[in-house]
């Protein structure tokens, strides 16, 4: 019955009760043997005083009325303390006041009545609200102990998440879960409960908290825990013959992509996580909160991350703009889905057609550009020379010209970690972006400043990708070669470092993202395989086919003869390559350039090989192992 009650009935219980209340608090105060007549008059007039003027009105003012009882918090005891508090006060307050004056007739009442008309009226107010949600969790254990089949889970991390899922499981029967412990590795949480769920161990306990309780499901409740730990846990419940899940990760949740309470399988971006990168979004916001935001490829895997996460502060404008219309309209779809209220605009343009941009930019007029557009491919651009250079070294030209001609205050160009040393023709034409924007700097008032980073996990032909095909397809899993390392970042952190970039850079120069240990790419093979439940040599073959065109063993974030330095975010360096090229020292790039374009124009690839050369020095082709100096010089520095 006190489920089905509304805010209407609660006003009638109110009225009913909180008239009641200061008869209550006199018969509290003296023995019933001193009651007398005179007392009547005062408490009647204290009681619709208190009542009409003072308790109902704050009450609908602070919005008690408003409230749905069945999810009754501590924000709302909270809320109904403050209310008796005020109502307490200013019944003292009129109390004294009337009674000074001689306003009511008869025997004074107890000074006191007041201070226990308030203690009962939260009483009141509280205990009917807060019965509904009592009514609530007995009709759902009720319900639980008359379902069969649930699962007892143990749930791994006893924070604020663990919490949030422990309410879930009480919340909802449908899940068919049923909490019986945690495990936390936290001193002062040992031997407690929470929610009426004990702590029952540390990690390392789990083992044994499994057999002794009877555990039939893991539960990791840690969004921000490291691969490491994730790895760990793993492994124990692999031993154990366990199922076992997790709650996505922090950048998933901050974002709004997922809730904290959906579970899912441990994937491969969970084995990777490190520490979350720790941004100041204040900042970011400041920079793009009622701004026009231009983002170009913003079809691809990190445009389209970028342009959700700018979303989140809030621009006055987000302006899309990519060359392939399918990935356009449905990054649209998703924006207009979950910012409602963001002005959008969908632009189809090729970055290599000048003209076109620069009636984008006149029609549109964005203040900061994210210039996310390239061919990135390593092997692929191999073969097609003349496509990478026109689209990564034209096309970032075209975007630094139109963007300076129009006065843009901030020009953010994303590069790669295989601009570093390149050897292959998409790490040379992204250097030669690199250095594009650098040369425009040099001479422009606004920022224009480059970001590096190396691979990111889940984007479109990531290896990742290709290796989730082939165990699907029942392999074998195919690897270049088996030293082969590569830094990796999630996509969502990347995109954050990259906003924070933005917020830090001066102007010309490049900054390098701290892409933490290069990981080696068979173990991220042998880590997918695992996770598809199955085994290496048993189920699925990895074969080693031989390094491709273009591709090295190591990559590197920072040339050899760099001095890199440390900008106030822990994770974000300045390279001290901006300007690197002789062709810019000798004022002859720009010309440069002009033939590297116009050899790939005419499709000569031989040339444009040899111009992109002559750009980048260090780019040259690589039949042998490669030795890490800038990754060994990175390792030294951190």
């Amino acid at each position: 019955m006190l489920r089905q009650l509304r805010n209407r009935h609660f006003l009638i219980i109110d009225v009913i009760l909180l008239a009641v209340t200061p008869g209550l608090a006199l018969f509290l105060r003296i023995e019933p043997q001193q009651w007398r007549a005179d007392y009547l008059a005062p408490l009647l007039f204290f009681a619709a005083f208190s009542v009409a003027l003072v308790k109902l009105p704050i009450l609908y003012a602070l919005g008690i009325y408003k409230r749905y009882w069945r999810y009754a918090s501590v924000d709302d005891l909270c809320l109904i303390l403050y209310a008796a508090g005020i109502a307490t006060a200013l019944n003292m307050f009129g109390f004294l006041g009337t009674r000074a004056l001689g306003l009511i007739p008869g025997i004074s009442l107890p000074r006191s009545i007041p201070l226990i008309d308030g203690l009962l009226m939260l009483l009141v107010v509280g205990g009917t609200r807060f019965s509904v949600r009592a009514l609530d969790k007995t009709r759902l254990a009720r319900q639980r102990g008359g379902m069969t089949g649930f699962r007892r889970v143990l749930i791994v991390g006893a924070g604020d998440a663990g919490s949030q899922v422990v309410r879930e499981m009480r919340s909802n029967p449908l899940v068919n879960l049923q909490p019986v412990g945690f495990a936390d590795d936290s001193v002062l949480k040992q031997g407690t409960s929470i929610h009426d769920v004990p702590v029952l161990g540390p990690l390392q306990d789990i083992p044994r908290i499994v057999r002794q309780h009877d555990i039939q499901e893991v539960i990791v409740a840690m969004p921000a825990a490291p691969g490491k730990l994730i790895r760990r846990i793993k492994a124990v419940c692999d031993e154990l013959k366990i199922p076992h899940e997790t709650i996505p990760g922090l950048s998933e949740i901050l974002t709004g992509r997922v809730g904290i309470t959906q579970f899912r399988q441990i994937e491969l971006e969970d084995l990777l996580r490190r520490e979350p990168a720790k941004i100041d979004s204040h900042e970011i916001s400041q920079l793009l909160a009622n701004r026009r935001v231009l983002v170009t490829g913003a079809g691809g895997s990190i445009g389209s991350e970028l342009c959700r996460q700018i979303a989140l502060t809030h621009p006055a404008e987000l302006i899309l703009l990519g060359h392939g219309e399918n990935s356009i309209f449905d990054l649209d779809r998703e924006l207009v889905r979950n910012y409602p209220g963001i002005r959008i605009h969908r632009l189809i343009a090729d970055v290599r057609d000048k003209l076109r941009l620069a009636s984008v930019f006149c029609l549109n007029r964005p203040e900061i550009v994210f210039h996310a557009a390239a061919h990135k491919h390593v092997p692929l651009m191999e073969e097609n020379v003349v496509e990478a250079v026109t689209n990564n070294v034209l096309g970032t030209r075209n975007m630094i010209e139109v963007s300076t001609a129009e006065g843009v205050e901030t020009f953010v160009m994303i590069s790669t970690d295989k601009a570093v040393n390149p050897t292959s023709v998409m790490g040379a034409t992204k250097r030669a972006a690199e250095l594009i924007v650098c040369r425009a700097a040099s001479t422009y008032a606004g920022r224009c400043v480059c970001v590096r980073f190396g691979n990111v996990l889940g984007s479109r032909g990531s290896v990742v990708n290709v290796f989730r095909e082939q165990i699907a397809q029942g392999g074998p899993v195919t690897v270049t070669h088996p030293e082969m390392r590569r830094y990796f970042m999630t996509i969502p952190e990347a995109v954050q470092l990259v906003l924070q970039a933005m917020a830090l850079g001066t102007t010309g120069e490049v900054l390098a993202l701290d892409m933490g240990a290069p990981l080696k790419v068979v173990d991220l093979a042998r880590d997918l395989i695992m996770l598809s439940g199955m085994q290496e040599g048993r189920d699925i073959d990895i074969v080693f086919t031989g390094m491709r065109p273009g591709e090295k063993l190591f990559e590197e974030l920072f040339f050899e003869s760099d001095h890199f330095s440390r900008t106030r975010h822990e994770q974000i360096f300045v390279a001290g390559n901006g300007h690197g090229s002789a062709l810019i020292i000798q004022n002859r790039f720009e010309s440069a350039i002009d033939t590297l374009i116009e050899a790939a124009r005419s499709g000569d690839a031989q040339a444009t090989r040899d111009w992109l050369k002559r750009i980048v020095p260090e780019y040259q082709l690589m039949e042998e192992t490669l030795t890490p100096s800038g990754a060994a010089t990175w390792e030294r520095g951190f």
